[in-house]
């Protein structure tokens, strides 16, 4: 058994390696680019942590894990181009780098390179892994496109349970995915792997929620951005979501006064007004939440408590994180 550090150390020692052919330039050049600008290969390292889960690390889980690094960074480059964002973890975007033409390019023949990872894969995995990655895949794509929907809705229409969807397709179904591929790798059964799905998807919920949370209430040194941020954007978050859901009339009115221009302001009244609503207090509760329906799936999986720890110890780390 291997620590979360340990695991991505050896997937970093082979994934580090050029990933695709020096020419044309114009085209593997900004693919190679986005691998390079760093990450925490969170992904990735769950597909190991799911092969360990039931047995010793098989190569094949190696090769799931690098399609699915290709696949998740082939979705931040059109993502970005979507976005029309500047920078990635500080870095100059691919379509800001070289082009937008360039980076769409890119980011398709990174998704072709994942498939090729994945036929790497022996024929005893290879057909199931292919089939929860494809599902997941498509999954990503239909929580980006609703994402985009919910850009051109009011806030105050938005259903909270839709926005958890969103989350859940957009951002956990790959992390559960990962883990389930490792799972199949490793030989666990239909039961323990959904269980170890279910566990990897309500991680995933927990973890936007706690980041939705430190965006207004974290402390900005310890988490890296500036605090509001997503105030400042009027980005759709749990806390706005419930904050409307619970707030009088007269704090509605000041909300959507603050939603519909950006006065010096905003991010100190917006937050009073979720501390008035106690949204703070309520997001601590429904990170709990989810993070139980987690930590239960975890528990159920038919193995050893030992072999679960370092999931739970990831799991604990990136719920309770201040960064």
């Amino acid at each position: 058994m291997h620590s979360f550090k340990e695991l991505s150390a050896q997937f970093e020692q082979q994934f580090s390696q050029r990933q695709f052919p020096d020419h044309p330039a114009n085209l593997y050049d900004p693919a190679q680019y986005i691998l390079g600008i760093g990450g925490k290969r969170i992904r990735p390292v769950l597909c190991l942590l799911g092969n360990e889960l039931f047995a010793d690390l098989e190569p094949d889980a190696f090769h799931a894990a690098n399609a699915v690094e290709l696949f998740h960074n082939f979705t931040l480059i059109h993502d970005d181009i979507m976005d029309k964002a500047p920078l990635r973890r500080g870095m100059p975007t691919v379509h800001t780098k070289y082009s937008d033409s360039a980076a769409i390019l890119a980011g398709d023949v990174m998704l072709i390179h994942s498939y090729e990872h994945l036929n790497k894969v022996t024929g005893k995995y290879r057909t199931k892994i292919i089939s929860v990655f494809n599902r997941a895949a498509r999954e990503v794509c239909e929580g980006q496109q609703l994402d985009m929907d919910m850009e051109q809705t009011s806030p105050e229409n938005v259903q909270y349970g839709d926005y958890v969807n969103m989350i859940a397709l957009k951002t956990s179904v790959l992390l559960a995915a990962s883990l389930q591929m490792g799972g199949i790798c490793g030989g666990g059964s239909e039961g323990n792997q959904q269980h170890l799905y279910e566990f990897g998807k309500n991680v995933g919920i927990a973890f936007q929620i706690q980041d939705d949370y430190l965006d207004a209430f974290g402390d900005p040194d310890k988490f890296g951005k500036q605090q509001g941020g997503d105030i400042l954007v009027n980005k759709k978050t749990f806390l706005l979501l419930k904050a409307l859901e619970l707030c009088n009339p007269a704090q509605r009115q000041k909300l959507n006064e603050m939603l519909a221009g950006n006065p010096d302001d905003k991010v100190a009244t917006v937050l009073q007004i979720f501390r008035d609503c106690r949204v703070d207090d309520w997001a601590e509760k429904e990170k709990e939440r989810f993070s139980q329906i987690a930590y239960e799936h975890l528990d159920a999986i038919a193995v050893i408590s030992g072999r679960k720890q370092p999931l739970r110890e990831l799991a604990d780390f990136l719920l309770v994180r201040q960064h």
